[in-house]
């Protein structure tokens, strides 16, 4: 069959995708009581806003990781799609156990997957907006017995459709051990991106994952908090000539309204076309290079060649 991505306005072919951001929220709330008001994007108008600036940036697609227990509003994502041109790719899966627990519990193994394949083969909660990624992940130094349910739902899944598989770590914690569950699974190493590493920036830990062959989101730039971008790009370089480079993705995870422009906040989602894209050139590396870590690698993830 003719490899694609599955986008919220339909299948696409993957040339077609562009500087992608792969991972970022734009329409959800939590689920689990969160108090915090600055965690919850209610409005399409604001993210309409937020893509057409992206996209006058030079952006083209973003994979939009906000799943059932985090809101999820896939007919929103098709309609903010439709009126700004920008590709977005919906997520079907849970995040963690804290918001996942409510949902996920009370089901089997296959009862999880089996809504998972329905959401990529056939859309999501009735809306016909298909999903074209997985997702799963554990929380702070452990996999609780709900999360470890879903990574094999997840496995299973992903076996059936050939969508790609996102994780959340939370504050980059248990990488190796989501990498062990899934490949007991029997999802190819490939597949599978491990979100949220620069929330544990340890190289030796790094090496460690980039060695088992999956790719590694350093998704959190802009958000200083954690680690300054300085040491982000010290780490970006570093793993391009360990020989890492094709297992890259860059992304922000913006998720709050005080980072949208549209919000009246910032950095919003031009910053890494505008700043980063700029800091790493200075910090010497290629317009290849720069096409590895925002195109290819993008398009490689997304990309499913498994007939339906």
């Amino acid at each position: 069959m003719t490899p694609f991505i599955r986008t919220v306005r339909g299948d696409i072919d993957p040339a077609q995708l562009g500087f992608t951001h792969l991972h970022e929220h734009l329409i959800g709330r939590p689920l689990d009581g969160e108090p915090d008001e600055d965690l919850y994007l209610p409005s399409e108008e604001r993210a309409v806003e937020e893509m057409r600036l992206f996209a006058a940036a030079g952006g083209r697609a973003v994979v939009e990781m906000s799943p059932a227990d985090y809101g999820r509003d896939a007919a929103a994502l098709k309609r903010i799609s439709e009126a700004t041109g920008v590709h977005i790719i919906s997520v079907t899966g849970y995040i963690k156990g804290k918001s996942a627990e409510p949902l996920a519990s009370g089901k089997t193994v296959t009862q999880i997957a089996d809504e998972m394949i329905r959401d990529i083969h056939e859309g999501i909660d009735g809306t016909g907006v298909r999903a074209g990624i997985l997702k799963a992940g554990s929380s702070k130094n452990k996999i609780t017995d709900t999360e470890a349910k879903i990574f094999a739902a997840v496995a299973i899944a992903q076996r059936e459709t050939g969508a790609p598989v996102s994780t959340h770590t939370e504050a980059g914690t248990m990488a190796l051990e989501q990498v062990t569950l899934l490949r007991e699974g029997g999802v190819p190493v490939e597949r599978i991106l491990i979100g949220h590493l620069d929330r544990l920036m340890d190289w030796e830990y790094h090496v460690a994952l980039a060695n088992t062959g999956v790719t590694f989101g350093y998704d959190q730039f802009a958000k200083e908090k954690y680690y300054p971008d300085k040491t982000r790009i010290e780490f970006v370089v570093r793993m391009v000539l360990a020989g890492f480079r094709d297992q890259l993705a860059l992304s922000m995870d913006i998720a709050r309204k005080s980072y949208f422009t549209s919000y009246g906040g910032g950095p919003g989602f031009t910053f890494m076309l505008e700043r980063v894209v700029p800091w790493l050139r200075e910090a010497g590396l290629s317009e290849d290079d720069l096409d590895a870590l925002f195109v290819r690698t993008p398009m490689r993830l997304l990309t499913i060649d498994r007939q339906e």
